[in-house]
């Protein structure tokens, strides 16, 4: 996938998570029932470890991409103080296949399985490249922070 500046949409501006856990860069896709991010490993990042992004970080980088599904109608008016964080409350199925090194763009996509109010079953996927790092199905609960 391509990373184009004007389809980007910042998600430091929607989360409450800030440095050093703040695992997502940029939203490049999002619908009701999907959505699709990017994220660059930098080397101070506090999941890496011998040059690589370790299995927390993937988790956490895949929770805070789910959030954005269930905390989208808050993205749509840039001028809300209104922010959403997220809460894995269940890991269905987890499996790793590779783990990302220093420098490396992921690109991790969710899809929307079910929803009962705040609260939401979630297919996610992480790649480099074509290459799938992570697949999992978590249940997450979603809160407001004001």
């Amino acid at each position: 996938m391509e990373l184009k500046d004007e389809n980007l949409i910042n998600i430091h501006n929607f989360l409450p998570h800030r440095e050093p856990m703040l695992m997502t860069d940029y939203i490049l896709e999002l619908t009701q029932e999907k959505v699709i991010t990017s994220f660059k490993i930098e080397k101070d990042n506090i999941f890496v470890f011998n040059n690589e992004f370790v299995e927390a970080g993937l988790i956490e980088n895949l929770a805070q991409t789910c959030s954005s599904i269930l905390g989208q109608s808050f993205f749509q008016n840039p001028d809300v103080e209104t922010k959403v964080i997220g809460f894995i409350t269940n890991i269905k199925k987890i499996e790793i296949f590779a783990l990302p090194k220093v420098d490396d763009i992921i690109i991790s996509k969710a899809s929307l399985i079910s929803q009962f109010d705040k609260i939401c079953n979630i297919f996610c996927e992480t790649f480099l490249n074509d290459e799938l790092l992570i697949r999992a199905e978590i249940n997450l609960f979603i809160q407001e922070v004001k």
